[in-house]
């Protein structure tokens, strides 16, 4: 069976999205499927650049530059990448193959047109996994009005949508997106939960024995520090707790806040926070042995539910999990019910507080907590669960 996956982030990208499609990728080889990946490449000359990639085929094709510039620029990249894509693979020795089915992934919302093209020549089934519902998550974060921007990108998505045989949304409460989407026949909507697969372990450059942190019980956050995340309520947290000496809060990592995040640890005076740039992700379970419990962040304005990334690489590296995230989502359940840490979804810096102090006295307590956690990893987000899921939906 030939698999062609389509996305805009991959290795050696360091964004948890990388990290899962390469995951995906080595998972798809691994039970024998002829995978190619294509890839947008603004960095590039030639129009194609084709390499191997543990066993897949990766396909580089040459597109504008959406990354570091200009609103408007990148808008206009976006709207030209699938088709200088496809103007590339024309160019490739794949442009006549035929496959067995399409996969794409979005973020970003804007390969429609290819996946399109791609899916009526070869007379395939088409697979989208859709981790962030865009413009939905920026219309309720208050970064985009209800008005002509809002609609432009709508438009796109639900061209994107439309191009789908079965959309994979990673967590159940964001069905209610796509009801008018199900009234067409022959479409099907099921969840397909983030993945991970097995890392290599390889020794951390970050030695939190030889940081301000030393000798503390350590909350990491490892990942993307956006306005997503809505990461100020975890300073306020250090704030209320900088007079402990046992308790340290490390973030590691990138992100549009990340420099206004530095200024108010600053002002605060906080000695038991440390920031550090993000690392190579083999690296992560060196740094998590380090750690006593993994943070979640999600801005309490969001309306749709959403599984970091992050959230898998705690579970798989057996450590118990803080949350702050918006009422309603669906994780809070997840932990609550497995009974792998606290979650908070009231916003309240008090509340977080009482909960760290909970999830403190439950991690010395309870010494299977770190087992269930990896429990729970295997029985949910096992990136072997997630082909088969992907591959079973192609060819029904």
């Amino acid at each position: 069976m030939r698999i062609v996956l389509i996305a805009d982030t991959f290795p050696p990208l360091r964004s948890s999205g990388a990290v899962q499609l390469r995951d995906l990728a080595r998972e798809f080889v691994r039970q024998k499927y002829k995978l190619t990946v294509l890839l947008p490449s603004p960095d590039q000359k030639v129009s194609c650049n084709i390499q191997k990639f543990d066993g897949a085929e990766v396909i580089r094709l040459k597109a504008p530059k959406t990354k570091d510039v200009s609103y408007v620029r990148r808008t206009i990249a976006e709207l030209l990448m699938p088709f200088y894509m496809l103007r590339g693979l024309k160019k490739s020795h794949a442009h006549d193959r035929y496959w067995d089915g399409v996969v794409w992934y979005s973020p970003s919302i804007f390969h429609g047109p290819l996946v399109h093209i791609i899916k009526n020549s070869s007379r395939c089934k088409s697979y989208l996994i859709i981790r962030d519902i865009f413009p939905e998550w920026a219309l309720d974060m208050g970064l985009m009005g209800r008005g002509l921007k809002y609609y432009f990108f709508n438009a796109i998505a639900q061209y994107q949508y439309s191009v789908a045989d079965v959309i994979g949304i990673q967590s159940p409460g964001n069905a209610n997106y796509f009801r008018d989407w199900l009234k067409k026949r022959n479409r099907r909507l099921e969840v397909l939960p983030n993945w991970l697969g097995g890392s290599e372990h390889s020794p951390s450059s970050i030695n939190i024995d030889i940081t301000r942190l030393s000798g503390r019980k350590v909350f990491i956050y490892a990942g993307n520090m956006g306005v997503a995340q809505g990461m100020n309520i975890f300073f306020g947290l250090a704030d209320k707790l900088k007079n402990r000496q046992d308790i340290g809060f490390l973030f590691v990592g990138r992100g549009s806040e990340v420099i206004r995040l530095k200024k108010i640890s600053k002002s605060l005076q906080l000695d038991n926070v440390d920031f550090y740039d993000e690392i190579d992700p083999d690296e992560i379970p060196n740094l998590y042995s380090q750690c006593i419990a993994g943070i979640v962040a999600l801005d309490n304005r969001h309306r749709s539910h959403n599984i970091p990334g992050k959230f898998l690489t705690y579970l798989q590296n057996g450590l118990p999990v803080l949350a702050n995230v918006n009422t309603g989502n669906d994780i809070v359940n997840i932990i609550k019910e497995n009974k792998i840490g606290q979650a908070c979804d009231s916003n309240d810096v008090n509340d977080l507080v009482n909960l760290t102090e909970k999830l403190l006295a439950d991690i010395k307590i309870d010494k299977t907590i770190s087992k269930r956690c990896i429990n729970l990893f295997n029985k949910e987000f096992a990136v072997k669960k997630t082909v088969e899921q992907i591959v079973r939906a192609l060819s029904s």
